[in-house]
């Protein structure tokens, strides 16, 4: 179980003291598919970033399965069992996606084990398992090509930063599908997503909204999202895929 304490984060912008997250309190109970939404710089991402160890909260404490984590590095989180894809993924000239998934998984993956990998976000191993993670990937590729390397690691703790930013309608349908299968998985993973997608928080156990660096609802999907649509928050939060 993950559980956030009064968390805070202070930004200095031209001297002056910005407060980006302010006093958030949270838990994410373990197997639940959460979704963190809410208008546009609110600091969801700077939230997950903060869960991840990339950025580093102001006060407040962060507890992973028992232990306080609020002080260990991102490599340290990593090692527990937490990780984080960006949104635009990490592009890495003369590395092969097989290198890739093998640095993910921290052993010497057989082809047979890397192309498992693949076949679960959709891609023909044959086609991918030799190839460059580079320019000549799309960005849809490269997202399912991330995701895999999360399910190589086989984490406790998966969050995704809006993961369906820089991707076009055909590649979000088969995120969309992939995230339903992560959900349904019997492998024990907690997937926490910032997202302003419907169909994404339509999957979702548990939805959080984030406004002005504050928790303003928490609870089932079938409670938050009728809230939701349709109200001032409903073009920022809920747009659909064109």
């Amino acid at each position: 179980m993950l559980e956030l304490k009064n968390i805070t984060f202070n930004a200095n912008e031209s001297g002056e003291n910005i407060g980006i997250i302010r006093d958030i309190s949270l838990k994410a109970d373990d197997n639940k598919f959460i979704v963190i939404t809410g208008p546009n710089g609110g600091g969801k991402s700077t939230l997950a970033k903060i869960i991840a160890g990339i950025v580093k909260n102001s006060s407040g404490s962060i507890i992973f399965d028992g232990v306080d984590i609020t002080d260990k590095s991102i490599t340290e989180r990593a090692r527990m069992g937490i990780g984080f894809a960006f949104q635009q993924p990490v592009r890495f000239k003369g590395l092969t996606v097989i290198d890739l998934l093998r640095i993910a998984a921290g052993k010497e993956l057989s082809h047979s084990e890397a192309c498992d990998y693949l076949s679960e976000v959709g891609l023909c191993a044959k086609d991918y398992i030799n190839r460059e993670v580079n320019a000549s990937l799309s960005g849809g590729e490269l997202k399912r090509i991330e995701i895999a390397t999360v399910l190589a690691r086989n984490i406790k703790l998966a969050v995704f930063d809006e993961p369906e930013a820089g991707i076009d309608l055909w590649s979000f349908n088969n995120l969309i599908r992939i995230f339903e299968n992560m959900r349904k998985s019997d492998k024990k993973r907690t997937i926490i997503v910032i997202s302003h997608q419907e169909r994404i928080l339509n999957i979702a156990d548990e939805i959080v909204v984030i406004a002005d660096g504050k928790v303003i609802k928490q609870g089932s999907k079938d409670e938050i999202l009728p809230t939701i649509i349709g109200t001032q928050y409903s073009s920022d939060v809920c747009p659909r895929m064109a």
